[in-house]
């Protein structure tokens, strides 16, 4: 029985495993009155910042407090 021998592997240039790594983007910042955008509530202003944690956004109808970072909640 003969055994395989471990070769020296190719780098295959269409391998979706040789994608050079992005650097994450920056944090997004907030000050009040700043406007905003929400998935679920809309159109809003910020209200307050408590730095690194949470912001309060008034959205007209309601004021919410969102912790940061907020993935469905755009800065315009």
């Amino acid at each position: 029985m003969s055994h395989s021998r471990a070769g020296i592997r190719r780098n295959l240039p269409g391998s979706p495993f040789n994608v050079p790594e992005t650097p994450a983007p920056p944090p997004v910042s907030y000050t009040p009155q700043d406007l905003v955008t929400h998935e679920k509530y809309g159109l809003g202003t910020i209200i307050s910042v408590q730095e690194g944690i949470a912001v309060t956004v008034d959205f007209r109808s309601h004021r919410r407090w969102l912790s940061i970072p907020c993935a469905k909640m755009i800065r315009l």
